[in-house]
């Protein structure tokens, strides 16, 4: 797996924020999205605090509490998400792990990683939030994982 399950679950988490944000104006409960995503509360609960860190979500306590977009979902890529959790890593290390691995001493994949390093780049750049929930949502795709998808 290219990105870390906290980043997917960030992804899956912020989309599922994007789609209700549509819906309605309130914050997002932790523990419906908890439920409904098949993601431990308390994992979730972390990501959603780096995202949170990031300025990605704001979050309130309280009854009514929960996370919501601090910004326009179209105004939020998933590169940001992906920065937010993982680094800037997937789009600029060695997928090897080599140090030193670059132009003047490439590794044995260096060549065919840097072209499709960015084009994972251009991709998360260029698909928001916003477009991209709104195709799940007409493709009829599932929002939740299998269950303990996270253990």
């Amino acid at each position: 797996m290219v990105l870390s399950k906290a980043c997917t679950y960030g992804i899956l988490a912020s989309l599922y924020v994007a789609r209700e944000a549509n819906r309605s104006k309130d914050y997002v409960s932790i523990g419906r999205m908890s439920k409904e995503l098949n993601i431990s509360f308390h994992f979730l609960t972390k990501i959603l605090q780096q995202l949170t860190s990031a300025g990605i979500l704001t979050s309130m306590k309280g009854p009514k509490g929960g996370v919501a977009l601090k910004r326009n979902p179209g105004e939020i890529s998933l590169v940001d998400i992906v920065v937010a959790i993982d680094g800037m890593g997937l789009f600029t290390d060695c997928l090897l792990g080599l140090p030193g691995c670059g132009e003047q001493k490439p590794c044995p994949v260096h060549d065919e990683w840097a072209g499709i390093r960015a084009n994972l780049f251009h991709t998360f750049r260029d698909k928001n939030l916003a477009e991209t929930a709104q195709r799940i949502d007409e493709l009829n795709l599932r929002f939740s994982l299998p269950e303990f998808a996270d253990q």
